[in-house]
């Protein structure tokens, strides 16, 4: 039998009906038996990142060890952010810095979904790249094939808070089974 597999799911944005975070939640309806995911909601009780707070072998923020410990958890990591001024949101971004304290992404899978709507400048380019650039710096293994840019209007957003359209629950779908896919061929590598 093969090992479950736990994904922890991050939203970038704290908005409430968050079209970022509809794409989690359609991913954690999308995913098949044997898969656990976990939409962390934490982002906004985290504090401001300050290495001083951080320092080896004393305690952190509650909030911190919240997050270290669903990232730790987890097989693998899925991603789904706006763009803001170019760059990442910077509640993401400080979220990302209170990972690299404990190397909680370091070898792990990480994915990332954009979903922008049509009307953003770049389709979220520089979010993109902002995440890739990051992740890459903190020697997280970024599956290249799950990491997309799926548009999603506020509209699509049905009543329970997920996507109901055929063609993005699809490219939904297929990031999920990309990463989940990586998720067990590590393992698989890193059995005796």
């Amino acid at each position: 039998m093969e090992k479950p597999c736990r994904i922890a799911l991050v939203s970038g944005s704290l908005r409430g009906g968050s079209t970022n975070t509809a794409v989690l939640q359609t991913a954690c309806a999308l995913a098949p038996d044997g898969v656990t995911m976990v939409l962390y909601g934490g982002m906004s009780e985290l504090p401001h990142f300050n290495p001083d707070d951080d320092r080896e072998g004393e305690s952190v923020h509650p909030a911190v060890a919240d997050l270290r410990g669903q990232v730790g958890a987890a097989d693998a990591l899925l991603v789904c952010t706006p763009e803001y001024a170019g760059a990442l949101p910077g509640a993401l971004k400080n979220l990302l810095e209170w990972t690299v304290g404990d190397a909680g992404t370091y070898a792990k899978p990480v994915a990332w979904i954009n979903a922008s709507g049509p009307a953003a400048p770049t389709g979220a380019a520089d979010a993109h790249a902002s995440l890739r650039k990051v992740l890459s710096y903190v020697g997280a293994d970024i599956v290249e094939d799950a990491c997309v840019r799926i548009p999603v209007v506020r509209d699509a957003i049905g009543p329970d808070g997920t996507i109901a359209h055929p063609a993005i629950r699809e490219q939904i779908a297929n990031t999920l089974t990309t990463l989940i896919r990586r998720a067990a061929d590590r393992d698989a590598d890193a059995a005796p």
